[in-house]
């Protein structure tokens, strides 16, 4: 199947009450666990990769992976960039065919913030790209530190994301209301009040970023109040890694064993994710 743009799964996710699930690939072992998540369950996702990855990845080698998987598969899929921080990362994304973009201007000043968002909007609009983009700032490391947290300062203010919506022209928006990236210290605590105000006053599909440590009650209640996408990274990476010591500690000399190891990571990753596509309400969407 052909790649879908996020506004075009973002849609059909509002309209039935559901998230998209964005995962982030690495190489073709997380991508195969991903579609055989996405199987099981019959869901929508989202395949993302993030430009603090880039280091880690060919990323040509990587979308064509992409697009051969997805013309395997009746799946509907977004490739989307994730956390693009510079427009060198935007402008590579949208040459290789990324249906969707985040421009991250959470570290700008609020007025920097919408000028450089609008022109990523104006340019990504004109070739059938969607956008999202953050405003207040998510807590937390997405370049990999262990722990992270909110910091209720930077949490996204209800009546100033109606004015950078309308001035952005966006398709989605993450917040910031006691998300973090990274595992989380202590208990994650959501603020569904500010989410739902934010809700009202945005009136487009919204985000959240540091899925990994919040409860699944939580997670049903935030896409109640118009979450409809769902960032789900740190729970795969550690589940790859707990697949590779469970390896190592029973391995033998045999020379297939690390083929043996890289199945496991794709089906431990594999099943996070598809408790986390039944968590979102994805699952039986496709």
């Amino acid at each position: 199947m052909a790649l879908i743009s996020l506004a075009q799964g973002l849609a059909h996710a509002q309209q039935n009450g559901y998230a998209l699930g964005a995962f982030n690939v690495l190489d073709t072992h997380f991508l195969r666990a991903l579609y055989q998540a996405a199987e099981r369950q019959r869901s929508p996702f989202i395949i993302s990769i993030a430009e603090v990855h880039f280091k880690y990845v060919s990323l040509e080698h990587l979308v064509a992976a992409v697009r051969t998987e997805a013309a395997l598969h009746d799946i509907p899929v977004v490739l989307h960039l994730d956390h693009g921080l510079h427009f060198e990362a935007v402008m590579q994304a949208i040459r290789l065919g990324f249906t969707s973009v985040m421009f991250d201007g959470s570290t700008l000043s609020y007025e920097e913030n919408v000028r450089q968002t609008r022109e990523v909007v104006k340019m990504c609009h004109a070739l059938g790209v969607s956008v999202e983009a953050e405003l207040g700032a998510v807590g937390g490391d997405e370049g990999g530190a262990l722990f992270g947290e909110a910091d209720s300062d930077k949490f996204t203010d209800p009546a100033q994301a109606a004015d950078f919506v309308h001035s952005t022209g966006i398709d989605c928006l993450a917040v910031a209301i006691g998300n973090a990236h990274g595992k989380y210290k202590g208990e994650p605590k959501l603020d569904f009040d500010r989410l739902a105000a934010i809700r009202s006053t945005a009136g487009i599909p919204l985000v959240l970023h540091g899925g990994s440590g919040i409860s699944d009650a939580d997670f049903r209640r935030a896409v109640s109040l118009g979450i409809n996408k769902i960032n789900f990274y740190t729970g795969m990476s550690q589940a790859a890694l707990g697949a590779i010591e469970a390896q190592i500690v029973q391995r033998d000399a045999r020379y297939d064993a690390f083929a043996e190891l890289l199945m496991a990571v794709e089906r431990d990753i594999a099943n996070v994710v598809a408790q986390q596509m039944q968590v979102f309400g994805s699952a039986g969407r496709a």
